[in-house]
């Protein structure tokens, strides 16, 4: 599917508000419906949510409640994150499988299309890669039955740091819903060449995220991916580029998602942050149409 169709989705953060991964707590203040309206109104199809947060809504609106605001509001495309530990023994493990077996509980009622999973970044254990691939191999197995991708998100700060550790896991198992979420921070900030984005079967890529890098890095990789992340266009990466690098390797995806982890974003009334993700997101397929024709 060329860039100029693409459709976007607000992943968790983007929209959240002041709240953060590792907060206090992470659920938003804002309404599930108030968030699906300023991102249907700003543009957005589709919105991704993190459990706690989902099970949050469905506290306040039932299944039921929360599939209808999605369909009001025209979100066709929903995603969950993230599930850590999947590879794990013991009390992590014992955890990570109630989140999975709750992920894809509502997942099934509610439409998930992508279930986005990644490695803890406080786990210091040595990267098993046979063991991933093999628990990736079983979780896809099991996310299939409701017709869900799963999307290992890499990240410079996690045992699966770079494109080349997620596509190992991913040709490994061999799974047709499994492979890679392609974030364009982590690309950038591990250093990845966009020649690498351009290189990954496509059948590999089951999910994007677009959004920017600053010029220094802010404290610790992990820190400069909570609090210092940019809108498109405004950092010092090519966003152009990346969305190029995506249609080179053949990506086929109806949508993007947009994932704006930012401290001093997540601050804006909520309107302003659907309206500003979106629209700086969307210029960059304008400026990657001209660079195509």
């Amino acid at each position: 599917m060329s860039t100029k169709s693409k459709e976007l989705l607000a992943a968790y953060w983007t929209l959240a508000g002041d709240v953060y991964p590792g907060a206090p707590t992470e659920i938003s203040p804002y309404t599930l419906r108030e968030r699906a309206e300023a991102a249907s109104k700003a543009g957005w199809r589709g919105i991704g949510l993190i459990l706690d947060d989902l099970e949050h809504s469905v506290d306040q609106y039932g299944v039921a409640g929360v599939k209808q605001i999605l369909d009001d509001t025209g979100m066709k495309y929903f995603e969950l994150e993230i599930l850590m530990d999947w590879y794990l023994d013991g009390e992590v493990r014992a955890k990570s499988d109630h989140f999975r077996r709750r992920v894809i509980e509502l997942g099934a009622q509610l439409g998930m299309r992508n279930l986005k999973i990644g490695a803890n970044p406080f786990d210091t254990t040595p990267a098993d890669f046979p063991r991933m691939t093999a628990e990736f191999a079983t979780l896809c197995e099991d996310v299939a039955t409701i017709g869900a991708t799963v999307a290992i998100e890499f990240m410079p700060f996690s045992v699966i740091r770079n494109i080349g550790d997620a596509l190992q896991i991913a040709q490994g198992a061999d799974q047709p819903n499994g492979g890679l979420m392609v974030d364009h921070w982590h690309v950038a900030r591990f250093g990845s060449p966009y020649s690498e984005v351009a290189a990954i079967p496509a059948r590999f890529i089951k999910g994007v995220e677009l959004d920017d890098v600053a010029a220094q890095i802010r404290g610790t990789l992990l820190d400069d991916s909570t609090f210092n992340r940019q809108l498109c266009g405004e950092g010092v990466a090519d966003c152009p580029a990346f969305v190029q690098a995506l249609e080179q390797a053949g990506c086929d995806l109806p949508y993007y998602g947009v994932e704006l982890i930012s401290e001093s974003f997540r601050k804006l009334p909520l309107e302003q942050m659907a309206k500003r993700a979106y629209d700086t997101t969307i210029a960059q397929f304008s400026a990657t149409n001209r660079a195509l024709a």
